[in-house]
């Protein structure tokens, strides 16, 4: 009552001057296409002026006003906002901001916000860490509701250095965009593979003598309670001076499938010299995309050999290079094809990372960069797609930035993706989100809207692997966190 209360009147003033000078704002909101169903876009005014007030009006009717605050902040109200964006689906919204700068109402030229006939999941989930992570703890799993501004705990970690209880959370993932099947990775103590299965909770051991190393990167059937997993075995190092400050690399790693009802294991893909990580199934259950690289050193290096293994790779880390592969799997048989070039990218001098199939079967979206599969921290990593019915591999240009654009995840509808950037400074990764239309074409991406348009910049974490859902996780964080420290209750997978 008291911030209604407070709130700046918002009126066209009267008397403004039209002029052709362009209003700094921020986030950078202009000439973009939203969902109908997203939060509303806030904005602050980085001018020199001493008030603001932004109108926005629909072609097919409605408006909402705001006047900005001493900060330059103006904050649409929600219920006329999704009014606005109702009224006008399929439609252009025209922004008007008008500055007082000297006793003298401007009005800026217009920009445009285009609302597509089609809605974004509700939910996004992501990790929060720091960009140079160093110590398990301060992290967490957390889950934002884009029609709003509401952010919930989905399980965070200790919030200091506790002997015994210190462990990472990663690679959460969800069977078909729905979290009554999902699964987190716990690591360093009270390790292992928390599942959950309509609501009910469970770690799981996921290391055998007969696999290669622990399950990492995981890919959900879309239907069965079934997953392919890479098995890695895996390094991190620190460049001294590069703004790339972290190279994660792998060493070995190989492609396992996972039984989650009956608790087994059992390799796809067990080789020595080929790498293979980032697993991903069609739609259809019928294939897994995945990613390959040939390490010819390793043609005669055994994989116990780690430390030689770990030497090659941090020597020639540069020019390691993925390709795009692909591999059949039989439902009724359980059996895998051979593996398919989708694209040679070491030949184009590049490297794939995080293949994600359109719920359509149409686009195979993945980053290419210069070497190497961890992209995150590769300034030179883009968004790209390929055309599985026209073969062609083309970059996402709309959607892409001079700096890091990575680990990306598509809407159930397949006409919007989110991706992590560093576009804004270099060293936070923030989520954006960009329409994918009905001809293949990215738009501009986003910035993920906040109540509080500073809130992004203030934040010191950065987002990482954002994921999109229908619905909430509805674990609790103290469920989630009994299950964790609950080792003697971990199940350990047999090898089948």
């Amino acid at each position: 009552m008291l911030l209604t209360a407070c709130k700046p009147e918002a009126r066209i003033p009267d008397g403004a001057i039209t002029t052709t000078e362009v209003v700094n704002i921020y986030p950078d909101y202009r000439d973009i296409v939203v969902p109908t169903n997203i939060a509303p876009l806030n904005i602050m005014a980085k001018g020199m002026g001493e008030e603001y007030v932004a109108r926005i009006k629909g072609e097919k009717g409605s408006e909402v006003l705001a006047a900005a605050n001493e900060d330059g902040k103006l904050f649409f109200d929600p219920e006329e906002w999704h009014t606005l964006l109702a009224s006008n689906k399929g439609g252009n919204l025209a922004v008007t901001i008008y500055e007082k700068r000297n006793d003298q109402w401007l009005q800026h030229p217009d920009y445009t916000l285009t609302v597509a006939e089609e809605e974004i999941d509700p939910y996004l989930s992501y990790r929060l860490i720091e960009p140079s992570y160093e110590l398990y703890r301060q992290l967490g799993l957390y889950q934002r509701n884009l029609t709003n501004f509401e952010e919930a705990v989905i399980y965070e970690n200790n919030d200091t250095y506790e002997e015994g209880d210190n462990h990472c959370i990663n690679c959460h993932n969800y069977q078909n965009y729905d979290t009554e099947r999902m699964l987190f990775h716990v690591r360093g103590d009270h390790g292992g593979t928390v599942f959950v299965n309509n609501g009910k909770a469970d770690k799981r051991i996921m290391t055998n003598d007969s696999i290669l190393g622990n399950s990492v990167y995981p890919s959900w059937h879309p239907t069965k309670p079934w997953l392919v997993f890479s098995s890695n075995l895996t390094g991190q190092a620190f460049h001294l001076m590069d703004r790339q400050k972290i190279e994660v690399v792998d060493y070995g790693s190989d492609l396992i499938f996972y039984d989650a009802e009956n608790n087994t294991i059992s390799n796809v893909l067990k080789t020595n010299s080929d790498m293979e990580n980032f697993p991903c199934w069609t739609p259809d259950g019928k294939k897994v995309f995945y990613c390959s690289a040939h390490v010819a050193e390793f043609d005669t290096m055994a994989v116990d050999k780690k430390d030689e293994r770990s030497d090659v790779i941090l020597r020639n880390y540069n020019n390691v290079r993925y390709n795009l592969m692909s591999i059949s799997f039989d439902e009724s048989t359980r059996t895998w094809g051979t593996p398919q070039m989708e694209y040679d990218c070491s030949s184009d001098s590049l490297s794939v990372s995080v293949p994600r199939v359109s719920p359509d079967g149409r686009y195979v979206l993945f980053t290419l960069g210069k070497f190497g599969q961890f992209h995150i921290w590769h300034s030179s990593s883009d968004l790209y797609v390929k055309d599985l019915q026209t073969q062609e591999v083309r970059p996402l240009t709309a959607a892409n930035s001079d700096k890091v654009d990575s680990y990306h995840t598509w809407s159930s509808n397949g006409r919007w993706i989110v991706f992590s950037s560093r576009r804004d400074d270099g060293n936070y990764t923030r989520p954006y989100i960009a329409y994918f239309d009905k001809k293949g074409q990215a738009h501009k991406a986003f910035l993920l809207p906040q109540e509080d348009p500073e809130h992004n910049l203030l934040r010191m974490k950065s987002y990482n692997v954002p994921e999109l859902t229908r619905t909430p996780v509805k674990s609790t964080p103290e469920d989630l966190k009994e299950v964790i420290y609950a080792d003697d209750k971990a199940a350990t997978v047999s090898y089948k």
